[in-house]
């Protein structure tokens, strides 16, 4: 499955496969753009098949009905909509276009890279564990971006050697894409990954 979204001030493109073998992807991601921000979500529900991706999707959900919020908000969400399901690990990123910043928050082992044009890596540590609907602490952090500058978000399905490597050059994401798809494919585990570039 894969995504495509084009806007003057944002390109993002996202690819997921499911575990051989299964029906359903334990991987869920949900992302939008107005005029003023980009937010996107993904979430890795423990384990794989149906039940991981009912407690994805409800993550997911719980972000497309309130993408309007600030990341720590919507990480409470994220966390009260996986009460009585299996866990999940949950990245929130949003973009704020006119004040050049972003702010993502992470809990469990998705990663996140910003590779500026400028030719520097920004990767923001997540906090270990998952989010179950308990108590939970959050570390939201804050970046400012420049102009020509790309992310990559992806869940624990890849292991990208040399990331730097991927995202350096004034190559297009869609290519860049096309790239991960070629050298990195994986049967043994839900993945999915989503790229984009900031103008």
């Amino acid at each position: 499955m894969n995504d495509h979204l084009v806007k003057s001030n944002i390109e993002v493109y996202a690819y997921q496969t499911a575990k051989e073998g299964k029906a359903y992807c334990g991987d869920s991601y949900y992302f939008m753009a107005t005029d003023d921000y980009f937010v996107c979500v993904l979430a890795d529900g423990l384990g794989s098949g149906e039940h991981a991706y009912e407690a994805s999707k409800s993550v997911v959900v719980a972000v497309e009905q309130n993408h309007h919020e600030d990341v720590e908000t919507l990480m409470k969400f994220c966390n009260d909509a996986l009460l009585h399901k299996r866990g999940a690990a949950v990245s929130v990123l949003k973009v704020y276009f006119h004040a050049r910043e972003f702010v993502y928050s992470c809990v469990g082992n998705i990663r996140f890279f910003l590779y500026s044009s400028k030719g520097k890596l920004t990767y923001p540590l997540p906090v270990t564990g998952y989010l179950s609907g308990k108590p939970q602490t959050y570390h939201t952090q804050r970046f400012s971006y420049d102009p020509h500058s790309k992310f990559l978000i992806f869940s624990d399905g890849y292991e990208f050697q040399g990331v730097k490597a991927l995202l350096k050059g004034l190559f297009p994401v869609t290519m860049i894409a096309e790239e991960i798809k070629r050298k990195y494919t994986n049967k043994s585990d839900d993945a999915t990954f989503i790229i984009g570039s900031l103008q």
